[in-house]
């Protein structure tokens, strides 16, 4: 396919009942699936990806162009209390994702990308921003975000910022960004979107990707070193290339 994709709805972390005999867990039964279908369904190069990008890194990361728009604005609160916009981040570019702080299946291996990719980038790290948006309703305190971040590392990054407020003003955000989010109690992983925004100094949505997972036996999630050091190098490179 060439030329820019559809601007959403990819990468969902939810499958039809069909194929709910499949499941162990309603998010790890998806991931499994959108691997295999992932690593099957390599397609020709769309028009418009970084000339950095390979085209076996771009099918990796499902990563499309997007119709540049501006990106739906928001303010919140991350992980050390502080209140934040995304206008505010104009000048640099902003990796968003949509993360669960109770979730231990996709969360966690999108955490070690981050810290990957903020390596990769050098000298350039200045210039980007990592954001994630609470998914969790019943998990909103800062102090659930400031948790998160500390195990997975992520305070190693000095631009990342784990946001979370109110369910309300949540709510807007997942719909502003067609984030489909399913929440069945607050002891479960949530069934979200699993998709990875890149938005340029302007504050315009430029690129897309679909974070992905797999499981072993056992039903815990992992990628292979390879695939985490290539999605780290991957979002480093598409970030490079907006801040350029």
């Amino acid at each position: 396919m060439s030329g820019p994709s559809v601007r959403r709805g990819r990468g969902l972390v939810i499958i039809a009942a069909a194929v709910a005999v499949l499941i162990v867990a309603a998010s790890a039964g998806y991931a499994v699936i959108r691997v295999r279908q992932h690593q099957e369904a390599a397609g020709p190069r769309e028009s418009g990806l970084p000339a950095s990008v390979s085209t076996s890194l771009a099918n990796l990361m499902q990563l499309s162009p997007v119709p540049v728009t501006s990106a739906p604005g928001f303010t919140l609160t991350d992980q050390g209390g502080q209140t934040m916009s995304l206008a505010s981040l104009r000048g640099r570019v902003v990796v968003l994702e949509f993360m669960d702080p109770h979730c231990t299946d996709i969360c966690p291996i999108v955490s070690q990308e981050f810290i990957d990719a903020y390596r990769d980038l050098g000298a350039s790290a200045p210039h980007v921003v990592f954001l994630a948006v609470n998914v969790n309703r019943y998990h909103l305190r800062v102090a659930d975000v400031a948790a998160f971040s500390g195990e997975q590392r992520l305070t190693t990054v000095p631009a990342w910022h784990f946001l979370t407020g109110s369910y309300p003003s949540l709510q807007a955000v997942w719909q502003a960004y067609q984030i489909e989010v399913d929440a069945p109690g607050p002891d479960a992983d949530v069934i979200h979107s699993s998709q990875m925004y890149f938005i340029d100094p302007q504050g315009r949505e430029r690129f897309l990707a679909n974070p992905m997972v797999d499981h072993n036996a056992s039903g815990s999630s992992y990628l292979s070193a390879n695939q985490l050091a290539s999605w780290g190098q991957g979002i480093a490179l598409v970030a490079r290339h907006l801040a350029a």
